[in-house]
């Protein structure tokens, strides 16, 4: 079989979708290719920054990795501001969603809020609230979010900083986009309150 006959998914036999679910395993054997090249092409990204996104980006890990951060951590720093190119307004939600499967429940959820706590330190100046992170001060990783964005992404401007390149990183990438997608001893749960709907 090269292509299933079906032109409605409902239409679709067992067989077809065995063969689908073939090819979509080939095809998901390059998501890591796909994400380094993704990465670089933040090179030529959103400029007036000092540092191009990428550096951001490999600066934001290395902080991270510096700190003592394991791959979940890394990971996530490398690859929070990856939405950028496509998702400028919820950019934090479509890097969040990319390491859903494969880290920790934690760091996705500090990645998916992290561009409202950034906000802390510029949205005074468009006259908007720089403390709407606080709606979720209770939450358990809030300050885990707050850390995150201190130490690690509003500090990674600085083009003296020792950056190591891409391919530094490229262990830590396989090593988490090898496991085995939403793997509950990896990815655990998030707190019992869906604090996700206010955001």
């Amino acid at each position: 079989m090269k292509q299933v006959a079906f032109t409605q998914m409902k239409d679709g036999t067992a067989e077809e979708y065995r063969f689908l679910e073939r090819l979509e395993d080939q095809f998901n054997e390059g998501l890591i290719d796909r994400l380094i090249k993704a990465l670089q092409n933040l090179e030529q990204g959103l400029s007036g920054y000092q540092v191009s996104r990428l550096e951001h980006s490999l600066q934001s890990a290395a902080r991270a990795e510096a700190d003592g951060g394991d791959d979940d951590l890394v990971v996530g720093a490398l690859l929070h501001d990856l939405g950028d190119e496509l998702a400028p307004y919820n950019h934090s939600q479509l890097a969040a969603s990319i390491i859903r499967p494969y880290v920790r429940a934690e760091i996705t959820w500090i990645i998916h809020h992290h561009g409202l706590f950034q906000k802390v330190y510029y949205a005074h100046y468009f006259g908007e609230d720089p403390h709407e992170r606080d709606r979720y001060r209770h939450h358990p990783w809030y300050q885990k979010c707050v850390d995150f964005c201190e130490l690690y992404d509003q500090a990674a401007f600085d083009p003296n900083y020792p950056t190591p390149p891409l391919k530094h990183f490229e262990p830590a990438l396989r090593r988490v986009f090898s496991r085995t997608p939403f793997d509950p001893a990896i990815i655990g749960e998030e707190p019992a309150e869906d604090f996700n709907s206010l955001a």
